[in-house]
């Protein structure tokens, strides 16, 4: 027989009834918001779910039993549209007041709302996450881990239901519930482990439409020193020559722009470098990437620039430029990248679109940055887990050029309009984000301190007192007689110093 089935179970299903009927009285409103006032239902002394007889944990299960058999109920019959759905929202809040009052569980309300996320498209979902974020500071006001991990995972959940393209508003809403729910401090996102997301693979078309040009080809996989090896040493003028030429070639092959259709699969086969950097561990793939982001750079300043287009006016004010520019740039996010030959061109004329690219190169070159020998001698490095450690370190040489072309995407960043203001943001973003890793590294050190105790805090203020405080010039200091220096009458002082005894 069901817990549910028992009188007790019965018994408490009829209180919960009633409860929701005077509910219904003092809330006259059919929307989520106001919350209801729980606390009116009953008087202050008395226990809105009655007394606890015996076990404890024997009345948790029944008030559980209850509030699932009514839950139930309302959703069978009830469309989440329909006015009367009211109910299971002053459900929810009551169960949230007695699991405060540990009357029940207190992670009751979070598993009913698990599995009303799972009973509602996405349209209904909306109208859930309404009622939570009307609710959050309530419901996460007592937090305990079962509670946590309940919420992890309806939203987990809830965010493998959303389209990232069609959905990026919920989904936004969905991950900063999550971020205000949890403490800074918390490791249930911190990626312990380092993994990379490899699955978010881009996709592009490999069939060429336009021959390449031969020029171009040689300039991307021609190496001078290579061709310098296998040309014919028979004299040393020749051999001069051709060294005096291949240098030229080359010096010309850095500073030519490529064509489009050329650097089409180059500037796509960077995301297999961005979304697994450890591929650049080996050389060839990383010698592929230097030449790639070089070849991407140079194509970004050549073309000319779109800047979508703004209804900002002059005779606006700063804060009101200011907020068009923070749309601007969020109205530019898509969710994944358009690979299309066809669209290529436009895309790299896109300033936002160069502009994202550019922001995943910085965050790689930080990465590979931080592989040197010297950034790995630091203490952080050294007594990190071991799933961060890398048997991989960067050479100088190498070192050298990522430190070269960060600092030319720094400066390409800037140059544009707003640019400032834009790089400022991203710079801010990455130096916290080095932060959040070394913390990371550290196995995620508690970074919570404790409070300043009432003495302490008074000890530290008389002492900065006494140390400040205004000190008294002793009258015979280093044996000499100050006391003129108290006398303000300044003729009387000048006919003393004409005295002739002295």
């Amino acid at each position: 027989m069901a817990v549910r089935d028992i009188e007790p179970a019965l018994a408490m299903t009829g209180r919960l009834q009633g409860l929701l009927k005077r509910a219904s009285q003092i809330k006259a409103s059919t929307a989520i918001d106001p919350p209801l006032q729980v606390s009116e239902l009953s008087s202050e002394d008395e226990m809105l779910l009655g007394p606890i007889t015996g076990d404890a944990e024997l009345h948790k299960s029944i008030v559980d039993a209850a509030a699932r058999n009514i839950f139930y109920n309302i959703l069978a019959t009830t469309s989440i549209e329909d006015p009367s759905f009211v109910q299971v929202w002053n459900l929810l809040d009551i169960l949230q007041y007695c699991g405060d009052k540990d009357q029940c569980y207190s992670g009751l309300v979070f598993l009913l709302v698990e599995e009303l996320l799972d009973s509602q498209s996405i349209d209904g979902c909306r109208i859930i996450f309404d009622f939570l974020e009307s609710r959050r500071e309530a419901l996460i006001a007592n937090g305990s881990k079962n509670k946590d991990l309940v919420i992890l995972r309806s939203c987990n959940e809830l965010l493998r239901r959303l389209s990232r393209a069609e959905d990026a508003v919920f989904c936004g809403r969905v991950y900063i519930f999550l971020f205000q729910s949890f403490p800074l401090g918390d490791k249930s996102s911190v990626n312990l482990r380092g993994e990379f997301h490899v699955e978010n693979v881009t996709t592009f078309e490999d069939s060429v439409q336009v021959a390449e040009d031969p020029q171009d080809r040689m300039e991307i996989d021609a190496d001078p020193t290579e061709e310098t090896a296998q040309a014919d040493d028979s004299a040393k003028p020749e051999q001069d020559a051709v060294k005096t030429a291949e240098s030229d070639a080359s010096q010309k092959a850095g500073q030519k722009t490529l064509t489009i259709d050329t650097l089409y699969p180059i500037f796509w086969s960077l995301q297999q470098a961005f979304s697994n950097p450890i591929n650049l561990f080996n050389e060839d793939h990383f010698a592929e990437f230097k030449k790639g982001l070089e070849a991407t750079l140079t194509k970004f300043r050549d073309v000319p620039k779109v800047i979508q287009a703004t209804n900002a006016e002059s005779s606006r004010g700063l804060k009101r430029k200011l907020e068009e520019t923070y749309d601007e740039f969020a109205s530019t996010f898509n969710p994944k990248y358009l690979t299309s030959r066809d669209l290529f061109k436009l895309e790299l004329s896109d300033l936002a679109f160069q502009r994202h690219i550019l922001v995943q190169a910085l965050i790689l070159i930080d990465f590979i940055l931080s592989l040197t020998e010297k950034s790995k001698k630091k203490p952080y490095q050294t007594n990190a887990q071991k799933a961060l450690q890398y048997n991989f370190t960067l050479s100088e040489q190498d070192a050298e050029w990522a430190s070269g072309i960060k600092n030319t995407i720094a400066n390409y960043l800037q140059d544009a309009p707003d640019g400032k203001f834009y790089y400022r943001m991203v710079d801010t973003v990455l130096s916290r984000d080095k932060n959040w890793v070394r913390w990371k590294m550290e196995s995620c050190p508690p970074i919570i301190r404790d409070r300043v105790s009432t003495k302490d805090s008074q000890d530290a203020k008389s002492g900065a007192r006494r140390a400040y405080a205004s000190k008294r010039i002793k009258v015979n200091a280093m044996g000499l007689d100050l006391t003129f220096l108290s006398d303000t009458d300044g003729s009387s002082g000048l006919e003393r110093l004409k005295d002739g005894e002295r």
